[in-house]
């Protein structure tokens, strides 16, 4: 009896090309060790991010789980608003709560704790990228995906960061391999997929309301493909986003004593009376001119011929989508589109994927073995030679003084030897006392927005620092301790001396200015005589 032969080639390449594909994929024989080296890659970046990047990282999130955990923490003004839901922060208290009863909470593991409980959620997102380019296309396309994804600039400096973009980059990611409308084919995809979807999307927007963009154009999409318009609208999207809205409207009203709904004081602040303006505006098209292509980097070129090549507009109208709705808020930052940067890796993936077939038929056509670089290894080369100095450089390097004064502290606070401490700098500019971990009296100058439209401290203090300085001196104790940066160091020398003020550390910060004049360096100063 004859056998029927089956076809273990499914991408139809030769023998000599499935060879070579094959022995690549024994990283990939399962999810489960898919899984294990995305965790691998990701705690050992989360160990090497020492350096701040956006204040949200500590203030609205460790800050807030601090104050939850252990009954001390500073809650900025957006929390006595009620522009902002619990659900983030409560992962992190769950945390320190752990912490705390295995008696684990040192300085070290304080800092260390959160972002490694990042890298598990960044995983699972390294994970979805890779399952939702292999449904999409294929497990070649997947692997040089997760490539593209674990050696982008961007994506190691700031995935495992406790933003709250973070988990929301993360949950797009599993939520796009649900939905049905997201594939090339979706006739095949069960309704329980399409569930699921919905409730990570719900998810989603709970975390972040803003995600509602993302899964506006998403539903939209579905609601155009599906058969069951009426099923899909009555039967799946109200019941489980009236769910997942009153869930989260119980946990706010739990931890607000009253009754709040966080998503339309969001709406009313962001989007109708700009709010989100008083931190900054960009032109219109920075996203498409400025921003996006910075985080791409040197993928930029490959991600645009991967659209191009593989056609797939349904997955590449969504960056346009998200890119163009962002556009029209006038206060923006490189990290509210952090959801759309792994899905325009995914391009890129499918691109490399694409130039390494070709290097093979080429190769297999020639049947010659050249001493020269084939053009996929000389990308590679490209990619890792720009993005991972770039990487390590912003990881490790720029802007690493407010994350080392802290940890000092921290130290020095343990062992008793700081009574109080007054941030002389930009607010925010530091971790507070999630970094801390000690109950002790801190000030930092408020920038809250004002009604009134005056300056606020930050700003009194930096148009005037030694007059700011001299009456906080006059009007109230002096602090153990005052922190601030070399910019204003040099202002405040002579007059913190005259209040027998000793400098007892300095913390190298950045090399070239952001925002503001260069902060090169973050001196600390401690009141002698004590």
């Amino acid at each position: 009896m004859r056998r029927r032969r089956v076809n273990t080639n499914p991408l139809n390449t030769s023998d000599e090309e499935a060879k070579p594909e094959y022995s690549s994929f024994v990283l990939f024989a399962s999810e489960n060790r898919v899984f294990a080296v995305c965790l691998a890659v990701r705690i050992v970046n989360a160990l090497l991010i020492q350096t701040y990047f956006n204040p949200d990282e500590h203030w609205q999130a460790l800050e807030v789980a601090h104050r939850m955990a252990f009954g001390y923490g500073h809650l900025t003004w957006e929390w006595k608003k009620g522009i902002r839901s619990y659900l983030h922060p409560m992962l992190f208290a769950l945390l320190y709560k752990i912490l705390a009863l295995l008696h684990l909470d040192t300085p070290l593991v304080m800092i260390k704790a959160p972002r490694l409980l990042q890298s598990l959620f960044s995983a699972v997102g390294d994970l979805y990228l890779y399952k939702l380019s292999h449904v999409l296309f294929d497990g070649h396309v997947a692997k040089w995906a997760l490539f593209c994804q674990w050696t982008n600039w961007f994506m190691f400096y700031c995935f495992n960061r406790t933003l709250s973009n973070s988990l929301e980059t993360v949950l797009t990611l599993v939520g796009l391999y649900y939905w049905p409308c997201m594939r090339v084919s979706s006739g095949n995809v069960h309704s329980v997929s399409r569930k699921r979807g919905l409730a990570v999307a719900a998810l989603a927007c709970a975390i972040r309301p803003t995600s509602a963009i993302t899964w506006l154009y998403v539903g939209l999409l579905e609601l155009l493909v599906t058969r069951d318009r009426l099923r899909f609208i009555f039967l799946e999207v109200l019941p489980i986003g009236v769910l997942m809205l009153g869930f989260t409207c119980l946990l706010d009203r739990w931890m607000y004593d009253s009754w709040i709904l966080v998503p339309l004081n969001f709406l009313k602040f962001n989007f109708l009376s700009s709010g989100g303006d008083y931190y900054g505006t960009h032109k219109w098209h920075w996203y498409f001119t400025s921003g996006f292509p910075v985080m791409l980097f040197t993928c930029i070129q490959f991600s645009f011929v991967g659209i191009m090549k593989c056609k797939h507009w349904k997955l590449s109208g969504l960056i346009v989508w998200v890119l163009a709705l962002y556009s029209v808020l006038g206060h923006k930052e490189f990290r509210f589109v952090l959801p759309v940067l792994p899905v325009a890796l995914i391009f890129s993936g499918y691109n490399l994927a694409d130039t390494e077939r070709a290097d093979r038929k080429r190769k297999s056509a020639l049947n010659v073995h050249s001493k020269w670089p084939s053009k996929t290894q000389f990308t590679v080369f490209f990619l890792l030679v720009t993005n991972i100095p770039m990487a390590l450089y912003m990881s490790l390097v720029h802007q690493r003084g407010a994350e080392d004064v802290m940890n000092y502290l921290s130290k020095e606070a343990q062992n008793e030897k700081v009574k109080s401490i007054l941030f002389l700098m930009p607010c925010h500019a530091t971790p507070y006392y999630s970094t801390l971990h000690c109950n002790l009296p801190m000030r930092f100058l408020d920038c809250s927005p004002r009604e009134d439209k005056e300056l606020d401290e930050s700003d009194r203090f930096l148009s005037d620092p030694v007059g700011f300085t001299s009456e906080i001196a006059k009007n109230g104790s002096l602090p153990s301790h005052v922190v601030l940066f070399s910019s204003e160091e040099i202002l405040l020398r002579d007059l913190l001396i005259s209040y027998s003020y000793k400098e007892v550390q300095q913390f190298f910060h950045a090399h070239f200015k952001v925002d503001r004049d260069l902060q090169a360096s973050v001196s600390v100063y401690a009141l002698t005589g004590q």
